[in-house]
């Protein structure tokens, strides 16, 4: 193993455009160690398909991650075998046949505010368009209040993005935040306990897996999961697909002159862009990675946004190919624990870009102004666009 740098804090330059650092780590070696952080960091596409694949030695529990929560988050948290269990409850909710029949409700979502935006002439996109389009549908299908969507968005970057920079402080914001969010659940578990609706809170109260129902705990962690991942990681795709479109004109005249390609654009942007560029596990025995040993109990960051631009398996890796053949980028995780909204993400990407394209074939981002990407999940709040 080869010691590796990360910046305190990238430039701006490297966190809009992290893949030269991603080859720089890869060229490190196979496991690359952060001493300072007490982690290792893997960034080959075959080395990270590996670790995902084996939960049983490179861990998904509680110990990997930390954001508020007094209980393992599910199903994320919990391994095989028990982890098949909520699998089996929570797939078919996001079944492609079922997801297809929430296109209508969503397009009836977007399409007032992007004429809206629109008809301004300029504006920002995350405010008017990523941030409040995907939220809104989510909520609808969970089973919280619209109206408090303002006080949601709140509290999930409380978790997401705290403001403070100090590690003891962010994790005691964490831990607040996560608090009141479980608040939130608590309260609308009481009240479908009262009068069942038809959302997915319900239905996780009334749902059964192999004759065993959800306690209200199960409940509220499958939800508190929901709740972070639900209200921000379509927003931070929507946000990173759009400014890539209006830095590139090239690409974007491809998807007006052809809408079918949006698909497939939104693949080759997500393998570009990668939202999530990194998750944690921990190593649950002595193990090794390409002849690397590993000790038991070890972090071990694998960064999906380095394996989805891996020269090695990639052809053409540095190339954003809309029409690129047998995509089969991991920006929505493997193994046991990919993830579960991925068609739901993918429907909601593909009905904004064409409803967005549709009415505003042409735009870029106003002038003298510097996109601000944030360091960990990878988002853009300040898209401000010109049309």
């Amino acid at each position: 193993m080869s010691n590796f740098e990360l910046p305190e804090m990238p430039d701006p330059e490297a966190l809009a455009h992290p893949q030269p650092l991603f080859k720089m780590l890869r060229d490190v070696g196979p496991v690359v160690p952060l001493e300072e952080q007490g982690m290792l960091i893997v960034g080959g596409h075959d080395d990270v398909r590996e670790v995902l694949a084996n939960p049983g030695i490179f861990s998904s529990g509680v110990d990997a991650v930390s954001i508020g929560q007094v209980r393992p988050l599910l199903p994320l948290q919990i391994d095989p075998p028990d982890h098949k269990n909520y699998r089996k409850l929570l797939d078919p909710l996001f079944a492609p046949r079922r997801v297809a029949l929430l296109e209508d409700q969503m397009r009836e979502l977007v399409r007032e505010p992007v004429r809206k935006l629109a008809a301004a002439g300029a504006g920002n996109f995350h405010d008017a368009i990523s941030e409040p389009i995907p939220t809104t549908l989510f909520l609808q299908l969970l089973g919280l209040p619209v109206s408090r969507l303002g006080e949601f968005l709140a509290l999930k970057d409380g978790i997401i993005r705290p403001p403070a920079h100090d590690r003891e402080e962010r994790v005691e914001m964490a831990n607040a935040t996560g608090q009141k969010i479980y608040a939130v659940l608590q309260d609308a578990i009481d009240e479908r306990h009262a009068e069942p609706r038809d959302d997915l809170i319900s239905n996780f109260l009334t749902a059964e897996v192999d004759g065993k129902r959800l306690t209200d705990e199960d409940v509220m962690d499958i939800c508190y999961l929901f709740f972070l991942a639900g209200l921000d990681t379509v927003t931070a795709s929507l946000d990173c697909m759009v400014a890539f479109l209006a830095q590139h004109p090239e690409h974007r005249q491809k998807l007006v002159d052809d809408p079918s390609l949006i698909p497939h654009a939104i693949e080759e942007m997500l393998r570009w862009e990668t939202p999530v560029p990194g998750i944690v596990r921990i190593t649950t025995c002595d193990t090794e990675i390409s002849g690397c040993p590993i000790e038991a109990g070890q972090t071990v960051v694998v960064m999906i946004g380095s394996a989805n631009t891996d020269e090695r398996v990639w052809d053409d890796a540095d190339t954003v190919d809309f029409h690129r053949v047998a995509n089969k980028h991991i920006a929505f995780g493997g193994g046991a624990h990919r993830c579960l909204g991925s068609h739901l993400a993918r429907l909601e990407l593909r009905i904004v870009l064409e409803e967005w394209h549709e009415v505003v074939p042409s735009y870029s981002i106003l002038d003298g102004h510097e996109l601000l990407y944030s360091r960990d999940l990878r988002s853009i709040e300040n898209l401000e666009l010109v049309w």
